[in-house]
């Protein structure tokens, strides 16, 4: 389990979250979302541990975040950030290895051929496995770096933004694969826009609204016209799909 408690963030003078309060459980997909700016990437650093908040705390499990080392962190929570750069001309094979550092000088070291191999076929990038990595398009840098948090196998995945460079068949994979994970017991967080995306898969979505957190629950309790209009200032219908809400902006008047 993953709890925030009151967490505030200020950066050079600025409020960027406000007092926000969240539990994220095993083995459920929670969906980030909310306008840009509002405060979802800031929140998903404070919940990884990568980002200290100004006030509150954040614990997993039953121990504050702070207080684990760096290694401890690798080996129970891996984080997909929106800015995945790789300096030198490493291969895909090389990169997705790297999320098996953790464990070296382990037992689980031993998984480090499996663990790859899983990763490389979820995110449709075995065939990459020669290629430099900067040498790929922007969607297989994504879906590469996302192999790499894979092949962590860290029980708590942290995921920023994992389908926004993505055509729409690996925005639908990559999905899946989270909520899989989550399926399997291991605690998820993503954050992403396309609140129909969020909806079809998320088991709990929770709204950030200028820095605060402005209501949790499933996506067909969230998902109102009335709500996402407000929030995000435009005009939606929401309808029902496979008994999931779908959201569509409305574009009359809009040339």
């Amino acid at each position: 389990m993953i709890r925030a408690s009151d967490v505030t963030v200020v950066t050079s003078g600025v409020q960027i979250l406000k007092g926000v309060s969240l539990v994220v459980n095993p083995g459920e997909l929670l969906a980030l979302v909310g306008p840009n700016g509002a405060g979802k990437s800031t929140l998903l650093s404070v919940l990884s541990g990568d980002v200290a908040p100004t006030s509150g705390s954040v614990t997993l499990g039953d121990a504050p975040i702070s207080g684990f080392t760096h290694i401890e962190l690798a080996r129970r929570r891996s984080v997909l950030t929106q800015e995945n750069q790789v300096s030198f001309s490493f291969t895909v094979q090389q990169v997705v290895e790297m999320g098996r550092a953790p464990w070296a000088r382990t037992e689980l070291a031993d998984d480090d051929d499996s663990a790859v191999a899983s990763a490389l076929a979820a995110t449709d990038t075995a065939h990459l496995v020669g290629r430099h990595y900067t040498q790929l398009s922007g969607g297989e840098k994504a879906r590469v770096s996302l192999a790499r948090v894979l092949a962590q196998r860290a029980d708590v995945v942290f995921l920023d933004e994992p389908t926004a460079a993505l055509d729409l068949s690996h925005q639908e994979d990559v999905m899946h694969t989270a909520a899989a994970l989550a399926a399997a017991g291991r605690t998820v967080v993503v954050v992403v826009h396309d609140l129909s995306l969020a909806a079809a898969y998320a088991d709990r979505v929770a709204v950030i609204a200028n820095g605060a957190l402005d209501s949790t629950g499933t996506p067909s309790e969230v998902f109102t016209a009335e709500r996402i209009s407000r929030i995000y200032g435009l005009p939606v219908d929401v309808i029902e799909r496979d008994g999931r809400p779908v959201v569509l902006p409305v574009r009359s008047g809009r040339s």
